[in-house]
């Protein structure tokens, strides 16, 4: 039995230009299933996101989408997943994931993936949840990222066990595995007043 239930999964509506990004989603996608681990996903037939979701549905694993009104109404929305949710707004759908999911992985994606990812990353930061996240870091994709948060870092803007809130990987399998061994730990966020 999974230590999950359900993993939520943010990734790209677009399937980028490398053939590695869109075999990650499938990989992904084919581990979940093999786990009977539910997939969490924005609830597109597009990108990386529909290779992912069907990935999972072709051995008749559990994909639930969550997917604003607007998107719905532009007839990207998969038509076969076993739960379909339609919300109001960005802001309820990204609720609703969070709420849906007992962990988080990113894929290679856009604006929307990062700011998706960073939106649990702060959560996690200052406690708001305790669930474990991880970054498939396919073909060094997420590598400038990585070294962002490092410069930020030493910079004095992210906490310095901000390592601590994720996984990185470059396998699936492997970052599954250790999320699934994830032992939820505080961390010392840090917060200072300017000195007078």
């Amino acid at each position: 039995m999974p230590s999950f239930s359900n993993l939520c999964v943010y990734c790209g509506s677009r399937i980028g230009e490398r053939p590695a990004y869109l075999e990650a989603a499938k990989t992904l996608g084919r581990e979940l299933r093999a786990r009977e681990i539910g997939l969490v996903y924005g609830g597109a037939s597009v990108g990386l996101m529909v290779a992912c979701a069907d990935e999972v549905l072709k051995g008749g694993g559990n994909v639930i989408g969550v997917i604003p009104r607007a998107l719905v109404d532009r007839e990207i929305a998969h038509p076969s997943l076993t739960e379909l949710v339609v919300v109001e707004t960005m802001h309820e759908r990204k609720a609703e994931m969070m709420r849906r999911a007992d962990g988080f992985i990113a894929l290679p994606g856009g604006m929307g993936t990062l700011e998706e990812l960073f939106e649990v990353l702060t959560w996690a930061q200052i406690g708001l949840h305790q669930k474990p996240i991880g970054v498939l870091n396919v073909d060094g994709y997420y590598d400038g990222l990585l070294g962002w948060l490092s410069h930020a870092e030493r910079e004095g803007f992210v906490p310095k066990e901000f390592e601590r809130l994720f996984f990185t990987s470059t396998n699936a399998k492997e970052l599954v595995d250790r999320m699934s061994a994830y032992n939820a730990v505080g961390i010392d966020i840090g917060w200072t007043k300017p000195k007078s």
